[in-house]
């Protein structure tokens, strides 16, 4: 008797042959093996939007391995990730395998998802084997269309108005929006000065501590505006604050009120998606993408020495707190061996998720007890052990019983003279640490100083005063944390999707990152522009929520998805179809600069062209003189480099094919060189770089190239290969994310960073 099971990833193969045995062929697909067509819409509009799904290039040869695979099986499983993307995965292999009745199975065709990689979750599920969702279906290929509408139809469009090679997609293109928005309100910012003051007071015990001027002459220093969450400054200058401290100098206080309570800080729930994704980048600095990554191989499987692949962490696709019962009891067994009985709360706590969440799964949570993260340090990369260690630690943490904290405020008010005066003291001390002891909230509030021991009514002395000046400061630019928070807050994109989103941003140049924040770049800027005008409602961040709330009314079969697409798609047809016919292409204007033309000596303009702005001659066709824009940052940039024929350093510069390195005695030294990747040649160590071909089209050769001919159309990865140790290997971009492997094509190895398209 033979079974074959079929799952996306060779990792995931792996781990699974591990634990079912002989009996089992374990197969990957390598993702998905259909999609619409590269060079076509591959969407019927006069037939509801039918769908027309090809065989991927490249993966007929994995289409006959799993046909010639299921014919020698008895039974064959249906294995890939248990969300939509995976159940779609898992309909288009079935009707390769000759079942083409959506949710309807053969007699050999079964759907099992594995919520972990575990002996038990694995033969559990095997032995109750069910069939594929045709509603997850439906959903996951309603988005599909969605995206490619959008996609396919709005890119002629911006090729037309703004430049060729542009893209835009439904959901990425909000996510840009939210970052122009935001750096609107940054730059439309009114900075506003007020000052503060500091007292230093003494009581009996001769114990100092500091107090901040609350009121004065019974008005408030700082006041809340409830309405507008702005606020009102009572000290708005240095003599403001001077006059405050003249006229309460002398002045004897008594502490007149104090204020103590016992507050409990509850641990945070287990990670989900989004959360994880938020505390990797700001506790490890990981962006979502990376994390993303190395929680699949955690989840896959990780090689433990002679014991073979284990997978370690719970799916990590995930929007529900839930845990299993069994998890929440080894917790407490792990909590109280650890950490003693006071540690433990007494019923397992319980976390609500939100109501779009699916129940069916788990948060991300570790799979075994007995693998601590210390006990497989030496089989995991330093990354993987630093995200493996988060999980572990956040999941023990929230079943965990809560911190207890002492709070004191002191009130103190001034017994005598003409301008009443009351200071403010706040202190908190931990009584017991609870889950603190393990995972302290890197966002939670900070504790305050220790106050010291004092009486009602005690008098105190004034040492001294501290004013200290302040200015209002507009929002902060959005991380990937905060960027992925507030996505998940309004709704838009679901857990599979975040990391894309946020990558698509940014290999589309439509944002770019500053000291880890992200700021829109001009092409952002226009192209957004351009979108809100002309389609509001498709850029309407309210109406993207509503289309992922109707996409889950889909999945819970309330909605028929051809409907959902019809009302979408209406509208959308109808404002393209304006905005096409609107004539003239969209830019800035151009600026006039102070520089003169070094050809006929007329004024230089700031103009907008293919690769951003740069200095033209306002005397234009005339004189068609044109230079880059020396205080744009990406025209020029200082390096450690050192030119090779004259020994001046070398610049970066940004030409019409990209970023190049540049001899900075220019025009007396005209060097120039691509940019390293880093990784050195297999064939004769030189440096490999980025070129373009003719078309435009990236490729990587050897930096010593026509003398060394290695070229590759993959963009090589510093870093060896696990199987066969290959000195690198290669990474290529796909729309569900990118797929690393090795070049040595008798290895086959591949891993895998599959995340949910965030549009065309």
């Amino acid at each position: 008797m033979s079974f074959l099971v079929i799952v996306e990833s060779p990792a995931k193969a792996r781990t699974l042959n591990k634990i079912l045995g002989k009996e089992f062929s374990v197969k990957a697909s390598i993702g998905h093996i259909k999609d619409l067509p590269a060079k076509e819409l591959g969407v019927d509009k006069d037939k509801d939007f039918k769908p027309k799904y090809v065989v991927i290039p490249g993966k007929e040869k994995v289409v006959r391995e799993l046909k010639a695979a299921s014919k020698k099986a008895e039974k064959v499983f249906l294995a890939p990730d248990p969300d939509r993307e995976g159940e779609a995965i898992a309909y288009h292999i079935a009707y390769e395998l000759g079942d083409n009745r959506k949710g309807g199975n053969s007699q050999k065709l079964y759907r099992v998802s594995f919520h972990e990689i575990t002996e038990r979750a694995v033969k559990e599920a095997m032995e109750h084997p069910g069939e594929i969702d045709a509603n997850m279906v439906d959903a996951q290929q309603a988005r599909r269309v969605l995206d490619r509408l959008v996609g396919y139809e709005l890119s002629p469009l911006l090729w037309r108005k703004v430049r060729k090679g542009l893209s835009a997609g439904r959901v990425q293109s909000v996510a840009v929006r939210l970052v122009v928005e935001r750096e609107r309100e940054i730059e439309g910012f009114n900075q506003e000065e007020y000052w503060s003051v500091e007292g230093i007071f003494e009581g009996p015990s001769n114990q100092s501590f500091p107090a901040r001027l609350h009121t004065l002459g019974g008005e408030l220093v700082t006041e809340r505006n409830a309405k507008t969450g702005g606020k009102k400054f009572l000290l708005k200058t240095a003599e403001d604050a001077q006059k405050a401290v003249e006229s309460i100098k002398g002045l004897e206080y008594v502490l007149s009120g104090i204020e103590k309570k016992l507050r409990k800080r509850s641990p945070a729930p287990p990670f989900i998606t989004s959360t994880l994704q938020q505390e990797a980048f700001q506790r490890l600095q990981f962006s979502a993408k990376k994390t993303m990554m190395l929680a699949q191989q955690l989840y896959e499987g990780i090689e433990l020495g002679a014991e073979g692949p284990v997978g370690l962490i719970t799916y990590m696709r995930t929007d529900s707190v839930n845990v299993a019962q069994e998890a929440q009891q080894w917790a407490r067994k792990l909590v109280t061996g650890r950490f003693g009985e006071k540690y433990l709360p007494e019923k397992p706590p319980k976390y609500k998720s939100k109501a779009s969440a699916q129940e069916a799964h788990e948060a991300i949570r570790p799979t075994y007890m007995e693998r601590a993260p210390e006990s497989v340090k030496s089989f995991l990369s330093k990354d993987q052990f630093r995200l493996y260690t988060l999980v572990w630690n956040r999941f023990l943490a929230s079943q965990m019983a809560p911190a207890q904290l002492d709070q004191t405020a002191f009130t103190i008010s001034s017994k005598s003279g003409n301008v009443a005066a009351v200071f403010k003291a706040s202190g908190t001390v931990v009584r017991f640490d609870g889950f603190l002891v393990l995972y302290k909230d890197i966002a939670g509030e900070e504790e305050e100083g220790l106050l010291p021991v004092l009486e009602e009514n005690d008098a105190l002395k004034l040492l001294e005063f501290k004013p200290g000046q302040h200015f209002t400061q507009p929002p902060p630019r959005y991380t990937e944390a905060s960027l992925v928070k507030t996505l998940e807050e309004k709704g838009i994109g679901r857990p599979s999707t975040y990391a894309a989103i946020l990558s698509t941003i940014q290999d589309r140049k439509y944002v770019t990152k500053e000291t880890g924040k992200f700021k829109p770049t001009d092409l952002g800027v226009l192209v957004n522009d351009l979108l809100v005008e002309k389609f509001p409602e498709l850029m309407d961040v309210g109406f993207t929520a509503r289309m992922e709330d109707e996409l889950d009314q889909i999945e819970q079969g309330k909605m028929q998805w051809p409907q959902v697409i019809k009302d979408f798609y209406q509208p959308f047809s109808q404002d393209l179809e304006t905005a096409m016919k609107t004539p003239g292409k969209v830019r800035p204007e151009d600026v006039m600069t102070e520089e003169k033309c070094e050809k006929c000596g007329l004024p230089m303009v700031k103009r907008w062209g293919r690769h951003g702005w740069f200095l033209a001659c306002s005397g234009y066709p005339e004189c068609r003189f044109t230079r880059p824009l020396e205080g744009d940052k990406l025209a020029v940039e200082q390096t450690t480099e050192v030119c090779e024929k004259c020994g001046a350093p070398m610049v970066l510069r940004t030409g019409r094919f990209g970023k190049f390195l540049a001899c900075s005695g220019y025009p007396e030294c005209k060097t120039t060189k691509p940019v390293s990747l880093g990784v050195k040649c297999p064939m004769d160590g030189g440096d490999v770089v980025e070129r373009r071909s003719k078309k435009g089209r990236s490729f990587y050769s050897c930096s010593n190239y026509p003398n060394c001919k290695f070229i590759s159309w993959y963009r090589p990865v510093n870093r060896a290969c696990p199987s066969c140790g290959s000195p690198y290997l290669l990474e290529k971009k796909t729309k569900e994310g990118a797929v690393v492997f090795c070049p040595e094509k008798a290895c086959g190895y591949k891993e895998e960073n599959r995340e949910e398209a965030a549009g065309e």
